[in-house]
């Protein structure tokens, strides 16, 4: 698969087939590739907590409102941000860069046939306090990444649109 292709087929997945499981190879791999994402100064501002636990996974999907698809994931990938590791130029950078590790997750999990869907924390006070709770942490929940096995194919969205386009 081109990258090209693994963006055109990117689709938010919200229905996972029940029982189909992700290998813990294909997990390390989705992991891998969000860390060669790029960051400000190559600070890595990010740490993962990969969400296998159905206990856990049900308490985020109560206290998040756009995760329930959680319910047929067969885990979360949820994305913490570490602003502190970034000072001077690189300072304030970490949304992009959690961003870009995000969008690798993403494209890789269309490579492995896996589908994924990204639940956005990060600014949300309420949501990010709820997420805390959930893992104890004082860590900054950045994102909630639900991968599995897809039971759906959306139809494509979005296309190249030259009205958006400014040639200078």
């Amino acid at each position: 698969m081109t990258v090209i292709e693994a963006i055109r087929n990117r689709r938010s997945i919200r229905k996972f087939k029940p029982g189909a499981e992700v290998t813990d190879e294909q997990v390390k791999l989705l992991l891998e590739t969000a860390m060669l994402a790029p960051s400000a100064c190559n600070t890595r501002p990010w740490e993962f907590i990969v969400v296998r636990d159905r206990e856990k996974l049900e308490q985020i999907r109560k206290t998040h409102p756009y995760t329930g698809m959680l319910k047929t994931a067969s885990l979360a990938i949820v994305i913490c941000a570490l602003p502190e590791v970034q000072k001077d130029i690189a300072g304030g950078y970490y949304p992009q860069d959690c961003g870009a590790a995000t969008e690798n997750i993403l494209l890789q999990a269309v490579e492995l046939g896996l589908g994924a869907c990204w639940c956005g924390v990060y600014p949300k006070e309420e949501r990010i306090a709820e997420i805390r709770k959930v893992f104890g942490t004082t860590k900054l929940p950045f994102n909630v990444i639900a991968v599995g096995v897809p039971d759906e194919d959306p139809a494509p969205r979005g296309h190249y649109d030259e009205s958006k386009v400014i040639w200078s």
